[in-house]
Parts: structure tokens; C-alpha cells; sequence
């Protein structure tokens, strides 16, 4: 812990993150009763929470799904806060329409190496020449002609058609048709060595949170709309609510499927060196 009894509770500034943190941030949703721990939030870009989960920093964190592996042995799932899409996901986007085979030994942006997109990229688009790039740089070389194509999340996943981009294939859809499972994209993950009781409250409090998130839809959707980097309402609105869904309540024996065959074709692919325990916190 940062202090005593304080927590650290790490997220991103996405919209989607923000509506399901809402009563927290607001104080609405407090962590046991209130009286023994206070919290400070950290508000960073994934890839800075990816490498602070890496140091084993922050006591709940959120973390790129693909990262898991990587700090299994100092975090565990919770089984809530979980951004999945359901027949969707990150977009490879072209500057002319074309086919997903087409793309074979062409240079393509890619997110960072630490993003379930980056890991996704691996595994269907193996012949590319990767290009990594921060995730809201992606899309401007393709529309130059610098590069073939780009593979864009977050908002990107709504704005590429405004930099004149076409879709090539959602990598979400793809996925679900091979698997029949949801994509496990972000998690939000609690610290092995907190006390039991204590990672359980901390699950109970993001539960909560979320849903106050959903009987405060307005308020939430408002501030959440807040992080939505230059997007309009309506498409802050439509990408929150892509990625909070009843998976984010309780990813259930789906999300612990999806993670479980996420890793599998990961390890088989040698993208990581081996398949994880998916280990994730339910209540009880």
C-alpha cells in the first residue's frame, strides 16, 4: 500500500473507464465501511498501468488483457471491470478498401506491445511488418500513405471513417466466429498480497460502482463524457456503453473461457511462453 490505509486504485482516462469508476470518483461507493481505508486514483494512459502493474505498483489496477501474463504471479482477475466485446474489437483500417490477405509483408501501425490489440495483431495478421505507434497515432500515417494500414481502438474504433479510412475486418468479429467467445480486451485486476477480506471489498466496491454507474446512466454518461478525446456525445456515449456491458458486472464462465482460450492461442502462436492460470476473484 502507497500508506497507511490508503489504496491505490489505478485507471484509464477512456470514457468506458469512467462510467464504471463513476461512484467511486464521486464517493458514492466507498470500500468496506468506509472507515478504514481511503483511496487515491490514478488516472493514466494503459500503457503507463501496464508498466506500473509490471512494478507490481498500484494495489487494483486496470491492465491490458495481454498483459496478464506477465503479472499473474502479483495480481489477481476480478471477475468484474472487465472491457470485452462482444462480436467487436479493435478495426484494421486501410487507406483503400482491400482485403485482409492483401496486407501480407506491408507495414502497419499497430498499438503498443503491452495491448491485447498488439497480441490480436499477432495471431491474425502474422505476415505484416509491424509498426508500433501510440494508439491515437496510428491512424494519420495510413491516411499520408506512409503506411498500409493501421489497427485502432478506443475511439478510433468510431472516428476512422472521419480520416477517410476503410474497414478492412474487425478483429473482434473475427475472433468470435473462430471461438463463439466474447474478446477480452482490459482488466481490472487487485493485488495478491492484500489481505483476502480486503481484495474481496475492493471487488464489492468497483461491483457497486458500476452499478451505480448503470441506475445513474445520465450522470455517469456525463462524466464520462469528459475523457472522450474530441469525440461527439452521441459517440461518447455509444463507445462507453460498447465496452461496459453485463461482462463488466461479471464476466462469468465466458469471460473466464475467453481469457483461458485468449492465452491458449497466445502460447500456441509463441507470443507469450506459456498459457496462465486464469485466476479471477468472484464473491463469496
Amino acid at each position: 500500500m502507497a500508506g497507511i490505509g490508503e489504496l491505490t486504485i489505478g485507471h484509464s482516462p477512456d470514457a468506458d473507464d469512467a462510467f464504471m469508476f463513476y461512484a467511486i470518483t464521486h464517493d458514492l461507493v466507498g470500500i468496506g465501511d468506509g472507515a478504514r481505508y481511503r483511496h487515491r486514483e490514478v488516472l493514466e494512459d494503459i500503457q503507463s498501468l501496464n508498466e506500473r502493474a509490471l512494478r507490481a505498483e498500484l494495489d487494483m489496477t486496470a491492465i491490458s488483457a495481454a498483459v496478464y501474463p506477465d503479472v499473474a504471479a502479483d495480481y489477481q482477475i476480478l471477475c468484474c471491470g472487465a472491457s470485452m466485446g462482444l462480436g467487436y474489437g479493435p478495426l484494421v483500417v486501410s487507406r483503400e478498401p482491400c482485403a485482409l490477405p492483401d496486407l501480407a509483408g506491408k507495414r502497419v501501425a499497430m498499438p503498443g506491445p503491452h495491448t491485447t490489440a498488439f497480441m490480436l495483431s499477432k495471431m491474425f495478421l502474422p505476415t505484416v511488418e509491424a509498426v508500433q505507434l501510440p494508439f491515437d497515432q496510428v491512424m494519420e500515417p495510413v491516411a499520408d500513405g506512409e503506411l498500409a494500414a493501421a489497427v485502432v481502438i478506443h475511439e478510433g474504433q468510431l472516428t476512422y471513417v472521419d480520416a477517410g479510412l476503410y474497414k478492412i475486418c474487425d478483429l473482434g468479429q473475427v475472433w468470435f466466429e473462430e471461438t463463439g467467445l466474447p474478446l477480452p480486451l482490459g482488466l481490472d485486476c487487485v493485488k495478491r498480497s492484500l489481505p483476502s477480506d480486503l481484495r474481496l471489498q475492493l471487488l464489492d466496491a468497483l461491483q457497486g460502482s458500476i452499478r451505480a454507474a448503470f441506475a445513474n446512466n445520465a450522470a455517469a454518461v456525463d462524466y464520462a463524457l469528459q475523457f472522450g478525446r474530441g469525440i461527439d456525445a452521441e459517440r461518447g456515449e455509444k463507445f462507453a456503453k460498447m465496452y461496459v456491458n453485463d461482462l463488466t458486472y461479471d464476466m462469468g464462465d465466458d469471460g473466464v473461457a475467453a481469457l483461458a482460450e485468449l492465452y491458449r492461442r497466445a502460447a500456441a502462436a509463441e507470443i507469450i511462453p506459456a498459457a496462465p492460470p486464469v485466476d479471477v476473484l468472484f464473491p463469496g
